[in-house]
């Protein structure tokens, strides 16, 4: 296979995952949104929200870890971060999604894209904090402009959207969660 014929294959691939529903809803609520979409639109968060880093931030890096960080859900399908799920499985479904994904691309791009994808995932650097506080801020934005979207689906207390959303968030952009706590704290209190 030559080289362009394994990018090729690599961006057709990439196509599926415009067919990967996840648990978020849009902001109209008129339908759940797809993967890409959910990728487009944290990049676009991303690269207006990108004062509110906690550090200073390459955002050419940020964003392109925000365009790959969900290739993998693909073959692993989105995992709603209120649901239940085993994490050990859901990484290994993921590891397994990245090395074939990846792998059809030539050497020097698969480990490149891979690294850049393995740098988000561990969220040590100061690009990936951001990205991945980014990350849980879109959906956080999309539940409230829908009413509550899909936190009374899956029983969301403010307690865990602070656990699972809010340390995360706050570790990369505490600016932009202390912003949006009395938006949910407002949310709730009306339930």
């Amino acid at each position: 296979m030559s080289r362009l014929d394994a990018q090729l294959a690599f961006l057709a691939e990439a196509d599926r995952l415009k067919s990967v529903l996840r648990a978020t809803t849009l902001h109209d609520a008129s339908r759940r949104e797809n993967s890409a979409e959910h990728s487009w639109h944290v990049m676009l968060h991303a690269l207006v929200l990108a004062e509110h880093a906690a550090r200073p931030v390459d955002i050419s890096r940020v964003l392109t870890m925000l365009l790959l960080h969900d290739l993998v859900e693909i073959d692993a399908g989105d995992t709603p971060i209120h649901g239940d799920h085993d994490p050990a499985e859901q990484e290994a479904r993921e590891q397994a999604a990245a090395d074939r994904i990846f792998g059809l691309l030539p050497e020097d791009q698969r480990d490149g894209l891979r690294a850049i994808w393995e740098e988000f995932e561990a969220a040590e650097s100061d690009d990936a904090v951001f990205a991945k506080s980014i990350d849980r801020v879109q959906p956080v934005l999309s539940n409230l402009a829908s009413g509550g979207g899909t936190w009374p689906e899956y029983n969301v207390t403010p307690e865990q959207l602070e656990t699972r959303v809010g340390t995360k968030v706050s570790r990369g952009a505490p600016a932009l969660w202390s912003g949006l706590s009395d938006r949910i704290n407002a949310w709730f209190a009306g339930r």
